[in-house]
This record gives C-alpha cells, sequence and structure tokens, in this order.
C-alpha cells in the first residue's frame, strides 16, 4: 500500500506542475485551484509514504514520476518537443524508479514507530 500511494503522490505531483505551468503565475483561477488541490493531495500522500518507505528512496521516486510524466504530457500535447535523446532520458528515468522499488533497503513496508 505504501507504493501505491507514493505512485499516486507522483501522478499528482506531475498534475500540480502542469497546472503551475497552466497558471500563469498563479492568475488563472481554474489552473491555480488545480496547482493547489493536487499539492496539497501529492504532499499529504507522500508525507504518508515516508512513514513506510525511506525518506531518499521516497523522494526520488516521488520526483522521478512526477518530472516524467510533467515532460510526457508536455510532449503529448505540443508545448515541448519530442526527441530521441528525451525519449531515452525519460527512460532513464523510469527505469531508476523501477530499480528503487526492486532494491530492498530493509525497512520498507514497515509500520511507523509508536
Amino acid at each position: 500500500m505504501p507504493w501505491a500511494i507514493l505512485i499516486l503522490s507522483g501522478l499528482f505531483e506531475a498534475v500540480w506542475a502542469t497546472a503551475l505551468g497552466q497558471s500563469d503565475g498563479l492568475t488563472d483561477p481554474g489552473a491555480t485551484v488545480v496547482f493547489a488541490g493536487a499539492l496539497v493531495l501529492s504532499m499529504l500522500g507522500l508525507g504518508w509514504a515516508v512513514k513506510r518507505i525511506p525518506i531518499g528512496t521516497a523522494y526520488a521516486v516521488w520526483t522521478g514520476i512526477g518530472a516524467a510524466l510533467t515532460v510526457v504530457y508536455a510532449m503529448a500535447t505540443g508545448a515541448e518537443s519530442v526527441s530521441a535523446g528525451k525519449i531515452v532520458f525519460l527512460s532513464g528515468i523510469v527505469l531508476a524508479v523501477i530499480g528503487l522499488k526492486l532494491v530492498p533497503s530493509g525497512r520498507e513496508e514497515q509500520p511507523p514507530a509508536s
């Protein structure tokens, strides 16, 4: 469950980052509301996940998911160009995130200490 919450939080990070870019300096009310809501959900999920996953791993996975999805969305909508180099390096981020999940840290999935 902690990993599912962390991944969902990474998705919300991509949403808030994209909404921030579309908010015109937080002057567009609709994009600003989406930004604020996604930011809160993303941080709540990250905060919950780091009680069960080491902070270094959780933060790297969270930012990796958010960064990769933000760029993929920008490329899909035409806001950013698509190139072979970008695809290679985005693939590297995705592989690194998967690798962090697969490498045991010795503390994952543990309930928080009382």
